[in-house]
């Protein structure tokens, strides 16, 4: 079963053309924000957060509005009838009657990619669990754009959480089509990127080292994304107080880097990055909510109008039905959804929700 309309489950279901065109397509909003003030007029957008969100459900709130859309939905799973089982097939059968265009946060991986398979309209995944997130990807992209004017030859740094982080998995899958990309992976042993990344890295060739000493990679980098440890990824309270002050940010730091060199971060902030560092030029997190919001702009009312044009996903994937995914973090452990796995050419199977390979249990699982 594949979908019949346009989604963004993850951020390879846009081609590097499209993804360049949505860029082209928030700078233009940016430039022209008037043009942009109803084009989405008498459109709905359904805002369905399982998980907690601030940033990001606004960002999609105030995207739409100023489409000159309405938007409806729930922040919190537990005001809705999931709390009393329903399922996401069904969550979305229902809800595609009131609205034009999901978006999807949910603490289980793969939640998205069930909800395009039932829905009629497009599904945007703002998030699923630990897997990965498009949306914040893209805005990370816009503001990289905005300032280094480019996506190829460049050295991005990620430093912190890399094995629970969704945003650094989505945009290492984004930059790496790019040429001329290199990437630094800053991170204690136990956070380091998890195996699916690094499989997918290594068979596609990306030019990437890693280390545990910020200090050491700093000199190289044009883009450092800094991410915190996240206590909701953690089942120990106690792994997580051990690691959640392994890389802190701060000016003697940044004495090593380049000029021009930028840092984003998908925030919230905890203590990775000190007060200080908020005054030097290249610190763009706070930018990058800002772009965030362009950006779910531009998509927004590009899947609507792909969406009216009837186009239709293209994917050459070889897909089969096998045994349950070893993944506990995966939808299809807990919803009546068949475990799909993805055929590559050299055998490797890995599940369509979450990318594990099959007969394993991911090291991004805690």
């Amino acid at each position: 079963m594949l979908s019949k309309i346009r989604s963004l489950l993850e951020i390879t279901d846009f081609t590097v053309e499209e993804i360049d065109e949505l860029v082209a397509l928030a700078m233009d909003i940016i430039a022209n924000p008037k043009k942009y003030a109803d084009v989405c007029k008498s459109k709905k957008l359904a805002t369905l957060f399982y998980e907690p969100s601030t940033r990001t459900r606004l960002s999609f709130t105030a995207a739409m509005m100023e489409l000159g859309g309405n938007v409806l939905g729930f922040s919190d799973a537990a005001a809705s009838s999931v709390s009393k089982g329903e399922v996401v097939a069904d969550t979305v059968r229902v809800v595609e009657n009131f609205a034009d265009i999901i978006a999807m946060r949910h603490n289980k991986e793969g939640a998205p990619w069930v909800a395009s398979q039932y829905a009629s309209i497009p599904i945007i995944n703002a998030g699923d669990g630990g897997h990965c997130h498009p949306t914040q990807t893209l805005a990370d992209m816009l503001t990289i754009y905005r300032h280094k004017g480019r996506f190829s030859d460049l050295t991005v740094g990620f430093c912190g959480d890399l094995l629970y982080g969704r945003t650094v998995h989505s945009l290492t899958k984004a930059m790496g089509r790019y040429r001329g990309i290199q990437f630094v992976f800053v991170s204690p042993d136990e956070l380091r990127i998890p195996d699916y990344l690094r499989r997918d890295i290594d068979k596609k060739g990306y030019q990437y080292y890693e280390t545990d000493k910020l200090e050491e990679a700093m000199p190289r980098l044009d883009i450092l994304y800094m991410t915190r440890v996240q206590k909701e990824r953690f089942d120990s309270e106690e792994q997580y107080d051990r690691l959640k002050d392994s890389f802190i940010l701060d000016m003697p730091k940044l004495r090593h880097a380049k000029d021009d060199i930028i840092i984003l971060h998908p925030l919230p902030r905890v203590n990775e990055i000190a007060y200080e560092v908020d005054a030097h030029p290249g610190a763009l997190y706070f930018e990058q909510v800002r772009n965030g919001k362009f950006i779910r702009m531009a998509l927004i009312y590009t899947l609507l109008k792909w969406a009216e044009e009837g186009r239709r996903p293209t994917s050459s994937a070889n897909l089969v039905e096998a045994s349950p995914c070893g993944n506990p973090r995966c939808i299809s452990t807990v919803e009546k959804v068949p475990a799909i796995y993805t055929v590559h050419a050299d055998g490797t199977r890995h599940c369509i929700y979450c990318d594990a390979l099959e007969g394993s249990q991911p090291s991004h699982i805690p």
